[in-house]
């Protein structure tokens, strides 16, 4: 039986001085100079310098057949190498396995913009050391949210993403053929989650895909992003879906300072800040008179904040309450979704918030109305046809407790905590108006 090499990863060299190792990974550098040739190697956690001192051998002619970012094997004795700033260690090697030869030239390089490096993705991204660091950034807040979600009560659910009515706005989604008829890309769990609350399931979580068909270029928009949903039952009010978020966020967040706090600080220059809480909290009419004392929006001009009006806001929240994150409550109704409750006696307003951090909005949350015939009213009062949505209505109609929840974007949530300046960079592969590929 052949057993596979094995192999040492570069972060764990420093245990083995003065053995012989066998590294994998790519090309990061070539001197070929006359006496002697360096390769420098790296994988994805870390480099290695690889020394050889020219003999006219077959190892020469193969580290001279190389190129940047090839794929490539190198067994060898570690050896102290005090003049090497890669940790003081080096490679002297006594084979060379050519794994994947590398074209040149490559198509992108250091001075490359964002759209070609788009185009390249998986170059950008092995290339690197802040896309790689994302990723390992992301899969530690996903965990972090699934176990504090699931230590609160909360099922993980996978709903459908393909709809036979549009979620919420036809406007915003995406037609599919389906069959003989027509489908939509979901672009909201919402309605599942629901339905899940009304079938008995108490507390629930999804981690899954949404898709947006809005013709938006901004730097904080996609087509289609992973979206982090909840779905809470038997709530008072919209306070305990806020109290949910800010503790589940606070969570994730610490998990993410102490797994990677130091390389974020290393790599990108930002300090991952875990937040205290409760956050602080503002209604509508507060932000809109604080906003509007500053000059932004006058009277009635507008009903929602737009994104200058969200960073002042945010950053009057910084100063005033020294925090990162802000509760913006009771939005009116008339930009809220039919399905929003609406505060006793206020039928103008609704017990709905988004959550700001750093000034970019990254949820939207509500108390949900579970009343069928209150539900039906709101409905009617938005002109909505009622027809299309029977099966969601049909959930009201046979005891649904009351509930509430939330939904954010993961990518918009990586790119605020890592000071990205795109959602492009906070995510593999970006899906906008204007980018289907790679």
């Amino acid at each position: 039986m052949i057993h596979p090499t094995s192999r040492t990863l570069c972060s764990g060299l420093p245990t083995r001085l003065d053995d012989t190792v066998t590294v994998a990974g790519w090309v990061h550098a070539l001197r070929l100079q006359r006496a002697m040739q360096f390769l420098v190697l790296r994988d994805h956690t870390g480099q290695v310098q690889v020394t050889h001192r020219r003999d006219g051998g077959e190892l020469e002619a193969v580290l001279d057949s190389l190129t940047p970012e090839s794929a490539v094997r190198i067994t060898g004795r570690l050896v102290t190498a005090p003049q090497v700033k890669l940790g003081g260690l080096e490679i002297v090697p006594e084979r060379v396995e050519v794994l994947g030869l590398a074209e040149t030239p490559l198509p992108i390089d250091d001075r490359t913009g964002p759209e070609q490096r788009l185009d390249h993705r998986f170059l950008d991204v092995r290339r690197r050391a802040a896309a790689q660091l994302l990723f390992a950034v992301q899969t530690t807040f996903e965990q972090a949210v699934r176990e504090y979600a699931v230590a609160e009560g909360c099922t993980e659910m996978h709903t459908p993403k393909l709809m036979g009515s549009a979620s919420e706005s036809g406007a915003e989604v995406f037609r599919v053929g389906y069959f003989d008829r027509s489908a939509y890309l979901a672009q909201s769990p919402q309605f599942y989650k629901q339905m899940a609350v009304a079938a008995g399931i108490d507390r629930v979580l999804e981690i899954g895909p949404v898709f947006r068909a809005e013709p938006s270029h901004t730097s904080r928009h996609a087509t289609e992003f992973t979206g982090l949903d909840v779905e809470l039952s038997w709530t008072d009010g919209v306070e305990d879906v806020m109290a949910f978020e800010e503790a589940m966020l606070a969570h994730a967040v610490g998990r993410v300072a102490e797994a990677h706090g130091e390389a974020v600080r290393e790599v990108l220059g930002v300090e991952v800040v875990v937040p205290q809480v409760p956050f602080p909290r503002l209604t509508m009419a507060e932000a809109q008179e604080v906003l509007r004392a500053g000059g932004w929006g006058p009277e009635g001009e507008k009903q929602d904040l737009d994104p200058e009006g969200e960073r002042r806001i945010a950053a009057y929240a910084r100063e005033r309450f020294g925090h990162e994150f802000l509760f913006v409550t009771h939005y009116p109704a008339a930009i809220r979704p039919f399905y929003h409750r609406r505060p006793e006696g206020r039928p103008d307003l609704t017990l709905s918030f988004d959550l700001l951090w750093k000034g970019l909005e990254v949820t939207t949350g509500a108390q949900r109305e579970h009343r069928s015939e209150v539900l039906l009213a709101q409905a009617a009062e938005k002109g909505m046809e009622t027809g299309p949505m029977r099966e969601y209505l049909d959930v009201f109609r046979f005891g649904c407790p009351p509930h509430g929840g939330f939904g954010a974007g993961l990518a918009r949530l990586l790119m605020v905590m890592l000071g990205l300046e795109s959602i492009r960079e906070a995510v593999f592969l970006f899906r906008g108006p204007h980018r289907l590929a790679p």
